[in-house]
């Protein structure tokens, strides 16, 4: 369709309120008289406000009358001249998601083999077409309900229908896919028809998950971590995760189970933009442009050209991990949309699903363009209603929310009620970053905010920037990579947060919501970072530290955060943001795991040690308090004294000391006879050897002792 020539724009910005728009070069005289006409008749506009505007004046008018959207009215000036009144600021108050809200659940396409209903919400628009793809093209009406849905059913078999919604709005026509989709065409141009009972459940892991900080998580990339394997067949695939090797080194799954950890957390699996979908190697990117957020990403299938496909095998791989005692954590990207003139938010209710500044234009608190608007009541339900289908649907058991910051206190606690109905093991995580976006400060879902959101999980970035050292300045070094002046702060850490570090802050409200790690996809990886920090020493210091840091995530109080490839001092080339970089700089180096297979064993055992022993994973903060004590030995020495809990497993008293400095440390202990369950590169939950009354702390390293 044409372009729409307007002399002048009207804008409803309030059931009560309309905004005219006229350039100054459309008429020497100032507007006088406005009237609005619609199907009842005309009525006068009464003006109440005059603004200059540079190119335009602009009149506010406020009036009584009672306007249906999406139903065709005109501004009409003194002069005969008339304009279509078009969908303005109204749609972003309160009132206009009183009107529309809908809180059915079938929105999207239900379908049965007799007949398929479709349902789009749409209610600023004045016309809405169902249009099919066959060998031909058919387009149907679809009939106008309340709350501003939109529906028709068609009454034949309409497995693997391609389709797409017609509507318009402000007399202009715009095709969109399904936001509901929850199967899409190679490519993402259209939403697909598919009958979910042909695509098999995904069993639940039978073992109960009883507290969330037994929770050791391990962030991987489905392409990073298949791509190089010479075992692996189906490289950068669902499938290839879901292979086993012949030879004696794990690869896949069978690497994951051998190291231990009990979640897999996999960057966006959802489909986004910015790779084709044929896989072609010579585009990559980590997944966070999300374009359809129901649907699994296409470039990870083996057929990305069959809609069924790409269901199934991402059902295949989180069943197989279920098989093997591994559960999985999607990084889920609700905060923002790939590109935001071309979603079908953007298009099916524009400017509803966005935030925008004072002026009008997008808010960019996400740095990418948009910030989706969590607050509104039907941005939230699409929310609340993608992750409680990845729940239900594909039985995944814990969300991870990129910029959660950008979203709101109120919607995460939604989602963590929702998914508690469905299994209340379900992980819910995010980074609580605090963004610059037009949302007040009190309500953002932000770390400050950890007091109102008591089950979620957050980033402690607290804890990666005291360990490990500036995320931002990398030349400067946290505690375990030689900077002693942070003691007071790592005490703190320690707890899981829930005591007040060095600025008389608590960062947590109980251990089950830090996430400490010192690594993750994002930045430089620990290893590049310490070439830069710790130029000066040698690979063999440098490689100390780097598991002394990794120990810390491992027997700290709280939920440990692993990112592929920590186990054996990952490398990027130094690339600090590689989130499109090639294979080359982004892929999982198994060879270098070979090289460093006994640094691998090592973390693998202090796995197994932290997952011994209840008393390293308390769950609340009553029992930190109850039964930890925070101990500092030397300005290079901090460690923490666990008491009474033997209810907690086989030791009564745990003692657990972190020497960060490069001398050893001779350390007398207060009672006699402990059992050494660490001692430098040496792990063994049975016990190495008993010790009566002093102890030689090894440098770079961390000591266990019980009784």
């Amino acid at each position: 369709m044409s372009k729409i020539e307007r002399i002048f724009e009207a804008y409803i910005d309030a059931y009560n309120r309309i905004t005219i728009i006229v350039p100054k070069s459309y008429h020497s005289e100032p507007a006088s008289t406005f009237y609005l006409q619609g199907t009842e008749g005309m009525f006068d506009l009464p003006i109440s406000n005059v603004t200059d505007i540079i190119y335009a004046t602009k009149y506010e008018c406020v009036h009584p009358y009672r306007i249906e959207i999406g139903t065709r009215y005109d501004v009409v000036d003194q002069y005969g001249t008339k304009t279509d009144l078009q969908i303005g600021a109204v749609i972003r108050t309160k009132e206009f998601d009183e009107t529309f809200r809908y809180d059915g659940t079938d929105l999207g396409f239900t379908y049965t083999k007799e007949k398929t209903t479709w349902k789009v919400w749409a209610p600023t628009a004045s016309s809405v077409k169902l249009r099919i793809y066959k060998e031909y093209i058919e387009e149907y009406n679809m009939e106008r309900h309340k709350s501003g849905v939109w529906s028709y059913a068609l009454l034949e078999d309409c497995e693997q229908y391609e389709y797409t919604f017609l509507l318009c709005i402000n007399l202009d026509w715009r095709e969109t896919t399904d936001s509901y989709s929850v199967a899409v065409t190679a490519g993402s141009g259209r939403s697909v028809v598919v009958d979910m009972n042909k695509t098999k459940s995904v069993p639940p892991i039978k073992t109960p998950f009883t507290n969330k900080t037994d929770a050791i998580i391990y962030e991987a990339h489905v392409r990073d971590i298949t791509i190089q394997d010479e075992e692996i067949k189906f490289k950068g695939k669902y499938k290839g995760l879901t292979e086993t090797a012949d030879s004696d080194k794990a690869v896949g799954i069978s690497y994951l189970k051998d190291l231990g950890i009990t979640h897999l957390e996999l960057l966006p699996v959802n489909d986004f933009g910015g790779v084709e979908d044929d896989g072609s190697e010579t585009t990559y990117n980590w997944g966070y442009n999300p374009i359809h957020f129901n649907v699994p990403e296409g470039s990870y299938s083996t057929r990305p050209d069959d809609p069924y496909n790409r269901i199934i095998e991402l059902k295949e791989l989180i069943a197989t991990l279920h098989e093997n005692g591994i559960r999985v954590i999607m990084d889920v990207v609700y905060n923002h949309i790939y590109i935001y003139e071309d979603c079908s938010f953007g298009k099916t209710v524009p400017g509803y699903y966005f935030r925008y500044d004072q002026n009008g234009m997008p808010s960019n608190g996400t740095g990418v363009g948009n910030d989706i608007a969590s607050e509104r009541y039907m941005a939230r339900k699409f929310i609340v209603d993608s992750v409680t289908f990845w729940a239900k649907e594909y039985g995944v058991d814990g969300f991870r929310f990129d910029l959660m910051g950008i979203l709101d206190v109120d919607t995460l606690n939604h989602i963590r009620r929702s998914v508690d109905k469905i299994n209340p093991e379900i992980i819910l995580l995010g980074e609580g970053w605090n963004l610059n976006t037009p949302l007040p400060y009190e309500v953002r879902a932000s770390n400050h905010n950890a007091g109102k959101m008591s089950g979620i999980a957050f980033f402690n970035d607290y804890f990666r920037d005291t360990i490990k050292g500036s995320t931002f300045h990398p030349s400067v070094k946290g505690y375990a990579l030689g900077n002693s002046s942070l003691k007071e702060d790592v005490k703190s850490l320690l707890t899981g947060s829930v005591l007040r570090n060095s600025q008389g802050e608590c960062i947590c409200t109980k251990p089950v919501q830090s996430i400490n790690y010192v690594e993750c996809h994002d930045n430089y990886t620990m290893w590049d970072k310490l070439i830069i920090s710790n130029k000066d020493e040698n690979d063999a210091t440098k490689r100390k530290r780097h598991s002394l840091a990794t120990a810390f995530v491992l027997l700290s109080q709280g939920i440990p955060f692993l990112h592929a490839g920590q186990e054996f001092y990952r490398t990027k080339q130094g690339v600090e943001n590689s989130y499109n970089s090639p294979d080359a700089i982004n892929q999982l180096d198994w060879q270098r795991r070979d090289m460093h297979q006994e640094t691998v064993d090592y973390l693998k055992e202090l796995i197994h040690l932290r997952k011994s022993h209840g008393a390293f994973r308390l769950a609340r903060e009553k029992e930190v308090k109850k039964h930890m004590r925070v101990v500092e030995i030397s300005e290079q020495v901090i460690g923490y004294h666990l008491k009474n809990v033997g209810r907690y497993g086989k030791w009564k008293e745990i003692h657990v000391y972190f020497h960060t400095g490069e001398k050893p440390h001779h350390l007398t202990l207060q009672d006699k006879n402990w059992v050494i369950l660490a001692y430098g590169r040496e792990v063994n939950v049975d016990g190495l050897y008993e010790v009566v009354d002093f102890i030689e702390l090894i440098p770079l390293s961390v000591c266990v002792l019980v009784k």
